[in-house]
């Protein structure tokens, strides 16, 4: 289980990102964390996986401070810990094979994995995670050389081979279509389900939340100031969109927010 407890984050310019924020992960969830550009989300998925160190607050994972934990302690932790980026974070130059097996850094030897030298039993476990996500009849291109969606999972099959507990998701769909956003979602919910893989995902869009949320979180401003289940957004009322996004944001089509800050 993943326990954050009034997690605080002040930039060197002064700016406050989060502000005293408290909420668990169940081992098995698919917790969506929402809110407007600006709000905290990318943020705090950065300081549970340490890529940026709280100011002050715990991230306790398992018994285990994150936010105090040592370095050769935090690589032990982030081999549990997949991470799937908004702009996919590929080595475009590589091809999609060796980005995938990307994901076996931590548990290889440095200076192997320089000379791209993995095990066979890497090597084999790469392709079938390039299976899981659909794309195995990529493996030899190179990663620039994909569409998106196609980079993305590219993304998701590297966090695979960390063989994770959880995956942190970042805005995962932001530059995607709406049908590629429900393959790649649908894709993060199968692992949730079939290899029980907690989720904890940042998202903008209302529709793809009610969808694959079993818990919400809203943040605004770095504050938490919603906390739902599924049933619970689908019922959202205009006063608690509102708190979310402001006061100036209205509900349009579905896969869209407006206001003057969306």
């Amino acid at each position: 289980m993943l326990d954050v407890k009034n997690l605080t984050k002040v930039y060197d310019d002064g700016t406050v990102a989060l502000r005293d924020v408290s909420f668990q992960l169940e081992d098995g969830e698919f917790l969506i964390i929402i809110g407007l550009s600006g709000s905290g989300k990318s943020t705090l998925l950065r300081c549970i996986n340490r890529l940026i160190d709280p100011t002050e607050g715990q991230i306790m994972w398992d018994g285990v401070d994150i936010a105090a934990a040592e370095p050769a302690q935090l690589r032990e932790i982030r081999r549990q810990i997949g991470m799937i980026f908004q702009h996919f974070n590929l080595v475009k130059r590589s091809n999609v094979l060796t980005n995938v097996l990307a994901g076996r850094l931590g548990y290889v030897n440095p200076w192997t994995s320089l000379l791209h030298r993995f095990p066979a039993e890497d090597m084999e476990m790469a392709m079938q995670a390039l299976e899981q996500v659909g794309i195995t009849e990529q493996a030899r291109k190179r990663a620039d050389e994909l569409s998106g969606g196609q980079q993305q999972r590219v993304g998701i099959a590297r966090a695979l081979m960390q063989e994770p507990r959880m995956i942190l998701a970042d805005e995962p769909v932001a530059s995607l279509d709406p049908v590629l956003a429900h393959t790649i979602l649908g894709y993060l919910e199968q692992l949730n389900q079939e290899r029980d893989i907690s989720i904890l995902c940042s998202l903008h869009y209302l529709d793809l939340v009610q969808r694959y949320a079993t818990r919400v979180v809203g943040l605004r401003d770095g504050r938490i100031v919603y906390r739902g289940s599924r049933a619970d957004i689908r019922a959202m009322t205009d006063e608690e969109f509102k708190d979310i996004y402001g006061q100036e944001a209205v509900r349009v089509s579905v896969g869209r927010t407006e206001g003057k800050e969306a």
